[in-house]
């Protein structure tokens, strides 16, 4: 699997990694087993919440990640309810006994709230400060936000942003993506297969044309999608697994390299539309 640099930090992580929502309603082997597939295929990065299964989802990642805890990139985030400064020690706290692990990687704030963000931030960073997470970022934040958190950030920037973004979802690269690549802080992509209108289907406009490329690479029309995605070089995706045969399919797509031509191709068959008034969230 390739990897590119997270952000500002020094670590080479997984461009494609492995997302975990809902992953608890599978059965405790099943997903354990595809999670354990990634990491042998190199999808070390993980990613999970503490809303996920309330907690249920970190409980299984930490059955996956037994004696190879120094292979992942783990990361978690807390809830807005719990981003008062001693909420969010408290949350990380507890995140890190489900876990069962010393510290995450990076630390998100899953979606902005009522807590004033200097609060957030300020944990963020006295959990840097006593090892507990490596770094902190933020989960569904517009350029505003972004701007706002890094003005408050006094020692530690933040790493990264992940949003929704998929081929039907682009509203990311109107702002949100240049603002991010040019203050070096990561762009994971959540649902990067779609999500309430579902992957586009192979008799659609956008679905011809995907499934097209894809039978010129002998590849599927979703390792297609997830390799568009990762065109720029500041994003990363999470796409969730929840069996071995998902987690081979999307591992394919780190392997995939598209042409300049196919690339406007499907610019083209999915258009990114006007700019929204807010950034889309899931």
């Amino acid at each position: 699997m390739k990897c590119r640099q997270f952000g500002s930090t020094s670590r080479q992580v997984s461009q494609i990694g492995q997302g975990t929502w809902n992953i608890e309603r599978e059965s405790t082997g099943t997903a354990v087993a595809a999670l354990r597939r990634g990491i042998d295929l190199g999808m070390t990065h993980i990613d999970t919440a503490e809303m996920y299964g309330s907690g249920k989802a970190e409980r299984l990642i930490a059955k996956a990640m037994e004696g190879r805890r120094n292979e992942i990139f783990l990361v978690s985030k807390v809830l807005p309810s719990n981003a008062s400064r001693k909420g969010v020690i408290q949350a990380c706290a507890a995140t890190l006994s489900r876990l069962n692990t010393d510290r995450l990687d990076c630390y998100l704030l899953h979606w902005r709230g009522t807590y004033p963000l200097r609060e957030t931030v300020a944990a963020f960073e006295e959990l840097i400060r006593d090892g507990k997470i490596l770094s902190w970022g933020v989960s569904n934040f517009d350029v505003d936000g972004l701007a706002e958190v890094c003005g408050l950030s006094t020692s530690y920037p933040p790493v990264c942003n992940q949003v929704l973004y998929h081929l039907e979802e682009r509203a990311i690269e109107h702002a949100v993506l240049p603002w991010c690549a040019a203050h070096d802080i990561a762009v994971v992509a959540y649902s990067p297969f779609g999500s309430q209108s579902g992957f586009p289907a192979p008799r659609s406009a956008g679905g011809s044309v995907l499934q097209q490329i894809a039978d010129l690479h002998g590849v599927t029309p979703r390792q297609v999608a997830l390799r568009f995605l990762l065109q720029h070089p500041f994003v990363f995706a999470i796409p969730k697994a929840s069996t071995r045969a998902h987690v081979d399919d999307n591992a394919k797509a780190g392997e995939l390299e598209l042409s300049t031509a196919e690339v406007a191709r499907i610019d083209a068959a999915f258009p990114r539309g006007d700019r929204p008034r807010s950034l889309p969230m899931i």
